[in-house]
């Protein structure tokens, strides 16, 4: 019997971020592990002109709950959708539902967060950084509260090579930062958001920082926990493997490169690509909230949920079995494919710029408009391109992060729960995940039939060609402006055209011979 599983029965739990991609895998195993929990509380907004129980009713309808319809019929009765808006003071919660998370909640998870890299500083703080310290407000009002688990991400720290498991003190307080954005208007705060970050990259990665600093200012005599996964992608091994729902982190450039619209990136191809699957993290998170809850450390513990120090995967190496399992070829020739160099070419790949992109996605919009269909890929393309320009910063480096509690934490578990509840990273096929990982964007995300494969080969074949003959045509356009300009470069023209008129002259004199 699992003493984590257990210890989960009966509890009432609150999960903030519940509708986000590990919101709902945190849910599906609490409940396939779980099921005779008492009730799990999610805060949710009506979104596109559903109500909270129909949306609660698109999550458990999902591939992703079958097992758990299985094993929990009664699901839907344990789910108890409140009505919440984060960017509100007390997150806009009734009187009546706030007394029953006060008076009945057990564990929180904090999931909640905007992972956008290029979000305002202004939204960024009020969802990572002030509705973390709400949330821990409404915490210390729980008499039944056993532990408070804050998810945070391992690059809230990316400006340093190696870090701990330990919290990092930001240059300025994250009360003076709230108390400011109060008073201050949108220009000024854009104009003073590079002072404020720094040297990390983006809004998100800062204001994460800014959150783990709240937790630890505002945690009193609570049980809390923080826990930075690094990129998480889609399922490992549960509920079934390859399970994603949403483009963030690697699956838009998982599908960008694979249907050949990402030619190239700006890449380290031996940088680590420290990818974490979502049942991973899970399984740790719900490993952490049974230890944070039985065991109360004396203080806040850090958990690393990385890949890279334990079992690293590079991005060139990523890049090369996404092309495999795209074009159903082995892994040996995708390694010699002319146009695999998106994650490789040397030590540094070429990006190529804005134009060599777009230029084709025009081109393709205009025989869509040809052939009676609504243009679309230009659009896409520009979305792609500024995805693509805040990966660079963590597709070009590598870190090193510490993963002792992780690892301490590891050591507790009994054999049973190690098994039920794995996050043994070391166990990780990278090859298979990968390949796994593409079939389920196929599948789950983009809905496609996979006896389909030989019309995705030809579509690749067709933006390819597209590629190629607008990269001729820049060339050749490129080759006469410079001859126009160039007396050196007109020798090197007649040069070539006297040589291939030589050598024609001699083939056909040749051909003649042998008649």
């Amino acid at each position: 019997m699992s003493t984590i599983a257990a210890f989960y029965g009966g509890k009432s739990i609150l999960i903030t971020g519940a509708t986000g991609f590990m919101g709902k895998v945190l849910m599906e195993k609490l409940f396939r592990t779980s099921p005779d929990l008492k009730v799990i509380y999610i805060l949710v907004r009506p979104k596109a002109g559903q109500t909270l129980q129909q949306r609660v009713f698109q999550i458990l309808n999902s591939k992703l709950f079958e097992k758990v319809k299985e094993i929990c019929p009664n699901v839907h009765e344990k789910i108890r959708a409140i009505y919440a808006d984060l960017n509100q003071n007390d997150f806009g919660i009734s009187k009546e539902d706030m007394q029953e998370l006060l008076s009945c909640t057990n564990i929180i998870f904090h999931c909640a967060a905007t992972v956008r890299f290029d979000a305002a500083l202004r939204h960024a703080v009020q969802l990572n950084v002030t509705a973390t310290q709400q949330l821990l407000l409404m915490a210390s009002q729980m008499p039944r509260l056993e532990a408070f688990i804050h998810i945070s991400t391992a690059f809230s720290n990316c400006n340093l090579k190696h870090i701990d498991e330990v919290i990092y003190p930001c240059p300025v307080e994250p009360k003076k930062i709230i108390d400011s954005l109060e008073w201050l208007d949108d220009a000024i705060i854009d104009e003073i958001t590079p002072k404020l970050i720094g040297d990390r990259p983006n809004t998100y990665t800062y204001t994460k920082a800014l959150g783990e600093m709240v937790v630890q200012q505002e945690s009193g005599n609570m049980n809390i926990a923080i826990i930075r996964p690094s990129i998480v992608g889609a399922t490992w091994q549960e509920p079934f493997p390859g399970w994603v729902d949403n483009v963030n982190g690697p699956s838009g450039l998982i599908i960008a490169a694979g249907k050949g619209f990402l030619r190239a990136i700006k890449a380290t191809p031996m940088a680590v690509a420290d990818l974490i699957p979502v049942d991973t993290v899970v399984n740790l998170t719900l490993a952490v909230g049974w230890y944070t809850a039985v065991h109360r450390p004396k203080s806040t513990l850090v958990y690393h949920c990385t890949s890279g120090n334990l079992n690293p995967c590079n991005w060139g190496k990523m890049g090369f079995q996404v092309l495999a399992t795209f074009e159903k070829i082995p892994l040996e020739r995708a390694f010699r494919r002319p146009y695999a160099n998106f994650t490789t070419n040397n030590f540094t790949t070429q990006y190529r710029n804005a134009v060599s992109h777009r230029a084709p996605a025009i081109i393709y919009d205009f025989y869509l408009r040809l052939t009676g269909r609504k243009p679309r890929m230009t659009k896409l393309m520009n979305r792609l391109l500024r995805a693509v320009s805040m990966m660079e910063y963590f597709v070009n480096r590598s870190w090193e992060w510490s993963t002792y509690n992780t690892e301490m934490l590891m050591s507790e578990l009994s054999p049973e729960d190690q098994r039920v509840f794995n996050f043994d990273v070391r166990q990780l096929n990278w090859l298979e995940y990968i390949e796994n990982y593409v079939l389920g964007i196929k599948k789950y995300l983009l809905k496609e039939d996979m006896a389909g494969i030989p019309e995705a080969k030809q579509h690749l074949k067709r933006l390819r060609n597209i590629h190629y003959l607008f990269n001729t045509a820049l060339f050749l356009i490129a080759w006469r402006l410079l001859i126009a300009r160039s007396q050196m470069a007109r020798n090197v023209w007649f040069f070539i055209v006297s040589f291939c008129y030589k050598f024609l002259s001699y083939f056909r004199a040749s051909s003649t011979l042998k008649v």
